[in-house]
C-alpha cells in the first residue's frame, strides 16, 4: 500500500461562503449545500444563547467539514466577566483541541490568554472604522467583521487601511443599532445583547412624540428595519477586497439553511467565474433537488440598507414579521372566500399575510379553486388589500424531501495482472493513493467483459465523499472478482478521505502581538466594553489610558446612551433636520414605561437613544 501526498498551492485569493449553523445537523447541510466555511456556537460565551452546543458535536461537524476544506469557526463573542475568565479559557483550549480552525471573539481578554488559534473580531467589536481595524490586524487578529451598516465605499476605505481578511454579512437580519453598541435590551431588562440574551425590544412598538407630549406617530415598529440581501453586490464587495460573505442566521431551521446557501452558492459562483485572481475557498459539488429562492425562507422584505449610502425605506414599520412574496390583491370577498388577482398559483397549506391599515392580518389556505380562495379565516379580510405568501408549503416540502450531497470528482486507475491489482485513486486537487492485492490471477475469459465488470466496480462511491468520474482499465485479460475490487475500492477511497483530512488540519495564521500598535483613542468608554481585568490590561498595553467600566456593569442605564445607528427615524419620515423639517422639537419613542430621547447627529448621519426611563431603571 502506498499513500502519495500532493498539496497545490494557488496565488489566487480564496473567497468564502460562510454559513450559520444552529446544532449538528443544521451544520452538515450547510456544508452539504456547498457552504465553504460554518460558524458555530459552543456551550456557552455565545452571542446567541439559543445556539448552543457540546463541544463533541462541533469535533463531529470538524471530521466532516474538514474533509471538503470547509472551516469551522466557534462563536466566543459575549463579553466576559471576571468570574467567567478561567472557564472561557478552558472552553477555548478544548475547542482548539478538536481542530477548529478559528474562534470569533468580542472580548480582547481572549488576546490575553494566548490562545494557539487564530482569532477573529466580532462584528459586535464594533468594526466601522479604517484605523480600527487596521489596530486589529496589528495586535494579532487574523479577520475584522464588518459591522452591517457600512456602505461599500467604506469597506474599500478599510480594505486599504489593512490586509486582514474582511468579513461582510450579506443575507439576514441587521441589527438596528450598530454592532456590540447597543444597550436597549440590557435597559428594559437584565438580558443584555452583549452576554448573548437580547431580548429584541427593536421589533417591539413605540410611539414618537415631542418634548411637549403631541404623538407624531403611534403604535409602530419604529426601530424594526428590514433585512440584508447583498445577494446583487457579491461582485462588487469581491473586487472591494472582502474575503468572506456572511449569512446570519444561528436560530434558523435546517430548510432556511438548505435554501439560503444554496442560492449564495450559485451567485458567488458566478461572480468568480469573471474573476480569474479569485477562487472558492474549498472543494466539492453541490447537488441538489430543489430550486433555491430566498425570497420563500423568512425574511422581512430584503433590502441593501445603508450599502450605497444613507437612505429612507429601510424599516418595517407595520410588522417585524416575516411578510414573504407578493402575490396579488383581493379582488371580492364572500363570507368563506375571496377571490385573488395575480398571477402567483396559491396551494392548500400556504400561509397568507394580507396588508392592512393599521398592520398586517395572517391566516392560512384551506382549499383553492382556480383564483378563488378559502382561508381558515376571512375576519378582517377585505376586496383591495394587498396579499403575500410568507409560508410556501409545496416548496417547503419540497426543500424537506430533497436528498443533498456534496461530493469531490476523482478518477481510477486500476492495473490487473497475474500478480493481482494495483488501484489507484486520484482527487481533483491531485491527492492520491495507491492500494495494492498481491494476489494470483487467472486469465479471463472475456477481456470485454472484465473491463466492463471492472469499471462498474471501481466507479461506485456509496456512502463515501467521492464521485468517481472515470474508470481506466489496463489488463482487463486478467480476471478478478466483484467482491474483491469492492475491497480494493473501498479501502482506497477511505485513505483517500484520510489523507483529505490530514490535508486540512487548521493551519491557524497567529498573528503576533508584542504590544507596540496603539489603539487609535485614549480614553475608553462604557461602550467599549471593559468588564474584566485581561481586557482592561490588553488596552493599557496598546496605550489606553483612562477606561471606563462597560455599560454591563452598571446598575442602571438611565440617562446613557444605549443605542447608536445609521439608521435615522426621522429620515425615515422625511422630516430630515439637514433637508430643512420643519418638525423642530426634541423627539423621543415611547413604549409602556420605556421613554427613550433620540439625538441626532447630522454630520455624522447618526441616531441615539438616551434612556430617559427613570422610574424604570432606578433599581
Amino acid at each position: 500500500m502506498c499513500i502519495i501526498y500532493q498539496y497545490m498551492t494557488s496565488q489566487k485569493r480564496h473567497i468564502e461562503l460562510l454559513s450559520p449553523a444552529r446544532d449538528y445537523r443544521a451544520a452538515i447541510a450547510a456544508i452539504d449545500c456547498g457552504a465553504d466555511a460554518i460558524y458555530i456556537g459552543a456551550g456557552s460565551f455565545g452571542a446567541r444563547r439559543g445556539a448552543t452546543n457540546p463541544t463533541e458535536d462541533i469535533a463531529r461537524v470538524v471530521d466532516y467539514a474538514h474533509l471538503f476544506g470547509v472551516k469551522v469557526f466557534v462563536t466566543l463573542n459575549t463579553i466576559l466577566y471576571e468570574n467567567e475568565l478561567k472557564r472561557a479559557e478552558a472552553l477555548a483550549r478544548e475547542l482548539i483541541s478538536v481542530g477548529v480552525d478559528a474562534l470569533i471573539v468580542q472580548d480582547m481578554a481572549y488576546r490575553e490568554m494566548n490562545l494557539p488559534i487564530e482569532l477573529h473580531a466580532s462584528t459586535q467589536v464594533n468594526n466601522m472604522t479604517p484605523d480600527g481595524a487596521k489596530f486589529l490586524e496589528d495586535s494579532g487578529f487574523a479577520r475584522v467583521i464588518l459591522e452591517r451598516a457600512l456602505s461599500l465605499d467604506e469597506i474599500r476605505a478599510i480594505r486599504r487601511a489593512t490586509t486582514a481578511d474582511l468579513e461582510c454579512f450579506v443575507h439576514g437580519a441587521i441589527c438596528v443599532g450598530h454592532s456590540g453598541r447597543c444597550y436597549l435590551s440590557r435597559s428594559q431588562s437584565p438580558r443584555s445583547g452583549n452576554r448573548g440574551e437580547c431580548s429584541q425590544p427593536c421589533r417591539l412598538t413605540y410611539d414618537l412624540t415631542t418634548e411637549r407630549g403631541r404623538k407624531i406617530i403611534e403604535g409602530k415598529h419604529l426601530l424594526s428595519v428590514k433585512d440584508f440581501d447583498l445577494s446583487e453586490r457579491i461582485g462588487d464587495l469581491i473586487d472591494a477586497g472582502v474575503v468572506s460573505f456572511k449569512i446570519e442566521g444561528r436560530l434558523k431551521d435546517d430548510n432556511y439553511i438548505k435554501n439560503v446557501v444554496s442560492y449564495y452558492r450559485r451567485k458567488i459562483d458566478e461572480a468568480l467565474k469573471s474573476r480569474p485572481d479569485c477562487i472558492r475557498a474549498s472543494v466539492g459539488r453541490s447537488e441538489i433537488e430543489f430550486e433555491p429562492d430566498p425570497k420563500k425562507s423568512f425574511s422581512r422584505d430584503g433590502g441593501e440598507y445603508m450599502f450605497s449610502g444613507k437612505r429612507a425605506g429601510v424599516a418595517s414599520f407595520l410588522t417585524p414579521k416575516a411578510v414573504g412574496e407578493y402575490v396579488g390583491c383581493v379582488a371580492t370577498t364572500t363570507k368563506r372566500d375571496f377571490k385573488l388577482v395575480g398571477k402567483v398559483a396559491l396551494n392548500a397549506g400556504d400561509g397568507l399575510c394580507f396588508i392592512a391599515g393599521d398592520g398586517i392580518i395572517g391566516t392560512n389556505i384551506n382549499r383553492t379553486e382556480g383564483n378563488t380562495i378559502e382561508p381558515n379565516r376571512m375576519e378582517g379580510i377585505k376586496a383591495g388589500m394587498e396579499v403575500y405568501r410568507n409560508y410556501d408549503h409545496r416548496f417547503t416540502q419540497a426543500v424537506e424531501r430533497s436528498r443533498i450531497r456534496r461530493a469531490i470528482d476523482a478518477q481510477c486507475f486500476v492495473t490487473l495482472s497475474e500478480e493481482g491489482i494495483v488501484a489507484r485513486y486520484r482527487d481533483k486537487e491531485a491527492n492520491e493513493v495507491e492500494v495494492r492485492r498481491d494476489v494470483k490471477l487467472e486469465s479471463s475469459k472475456s477481456a470485454e467483459k472484465m473491463r466492463s465488470v471492472a469499471e462498474e466496480q471501481m466507479a461506485k462511491s456509496g456512502d463515501s465523499i467521492f464521485r468517481v468520474q472515470s474508470v481506466e482499465v489496463v489488463g482487463a485479460e486478467w480476471f478478478a472478482t466483484a467482491k474483491l475490487l469492492a475491497e480494493v475500492r473501498r479501502e482506497a477511497l477511505s485513505l483517500l478521505a484520510a489523507m483529505r483530512y490530514e490535508r486540512n488540519k487548521p493551519r491557524p495564521r497567529i498573528l503576533a502581538d508584542d504590544g507596540t500598535a496603539r489603539y487609535p483613542i485614549k480614553r475608553l468608554s462604557a461602550e467599549h466594553n471593559v468588564v474584566n481585568s485581561l481586557a482592561r490590561r490588553f488596552y493599557q498595553r496598546h496605550g489606553v489610558e483612562h477606561i471606563v467600566d462597560g455599560l454591563d456593569l452598571w446598575a442602571s442605564t438611565y440617562g446613557e446612551r444605549v443605542m447608536e445607528s445609521s439608521y435615522c427615524i426621522r429620515r425615515e419620515i422625511g422630516e430630515c433636520l439637514k433637508q430643512g423639517s420643519s418638525l423642530r422639537d426634541r423627539l423621543y419613542i415611547e413604549h409602556g414605561r420605556h421613554r427613550y430621547r433620540l439625538d441626532f447627529d447630522c454630520a455624522k448621519c447618526r441616531m441615539s437613544l438616551v434612556d430617559c426611563s427613570e422610574n424604570e431603571n432606578r433599581r
